[in-house]
């Protein structure tokens, strides 16, 4: 099987779809706990421009690495993966509300 990796036009267009949602989820949560869409705005904003950058160059050092990579397993850890974000978020809310 030839080694193919991602370009790098694909990891930013991953890198900037992963913080549009997000923005989608932080600013109204941000904006839950100031009370300002300027303050909330300027928190997310800032936030997800760092991360942006910082998804960029995790995925291309992980195109390097080849741990994990094949088709085994992929759907157990498709499903393994979005029961952890799913309860990330849940506890991140949950956290964020009592203090």
């Amino acid at each position: 099987m030839p080694n193919i990796i991602d370009l790098k036009i694909r990891s930013w267009t991953k890198s900037f779809t992963w913080r549009i949602l997000g923005v989608i989820i932080l600013l109204p949560l941000t904006y839950s706990f100031t009370n300002k869409w300027e303050s909330a705005a300027a928190v997310t904003l800032s936030f997800h421009i760092i991360r942006i950058v910082l998804y960029y160059f995790h995925e291309r050092v992980w195109e390097y690495i080849s741990w994990g990579r094949g088709n085994n397993n992929s759907r157990l850890w498709l499903c393994t993966s979005f029961i952890i974000l799913i309860i990330t978020f849940i506890a991140t809310i949950l956290i964020g509300l009592r203090g």
